[in-house]
């Protein structure tokens, strides 16, 4: 099994209820360390970027304008076969279709709102880690 990183948010919709401990003990329940962690306020500009891939899709606003409407928490998770354990543990996207047990079954609100997001592939986590991350900010 490889030793990985990959990206945490907890969404705005998490941070709102103030639930970021109990979503981190599932994390950390799974196997996963948090070894960088932040809270702030994306910017609606700072959403886009990030979102960027996304752009020109139906829900690219809608994503943009959630993501930029209160603070969200920002965090690198790290632990063997980081990125497929997240995506486990954060269940599906839409919580009405995800395992029980999981981040979204469990405090997601609807698709739109789902608590959580997550790198899905090693590439994609490198860039995400980097759009909020020094190297020297993750302490593994």
């Amino acid at each position: 099994m490889a030793n990985e990183r990959t990206l945490s948010i907890l969404k705005p919709d998490a941070t709102a209820r103030n639930i970021t401990g109990k979503i981190n003990t599932k994390f950390e329940a799974a196997g996963l360390r948090i070894v960088a962690q932040r809270r702030v306020h994306l910017a609606r500009s700072e959403a886009e970027q990030f979102y960027a891939i996304h752009k020109g899709k139906a829900f690219f606003n809608d994503l943009c304008a959630f993501m930029s409407s209160a603070p969200v928490v920002v965090q690198v998770l790290e632990g063997a076969n980081a990125i497929a354990k997240n995506r486990e543990v954060m269940g599906a996207t839409d919580p009405k279709q995800a395992a029980p047990g999981t981040i979204r079954a469990e405090f997601g609100l609807s698709i739109d709102q789902n608590t959580v997001h997550g790198s899905d592939s090693a590439t994609t986590a490198a860039q995400e880690i980097a759009f909020f991350f020094r190297e020297t900010e993750i302490l593994s």
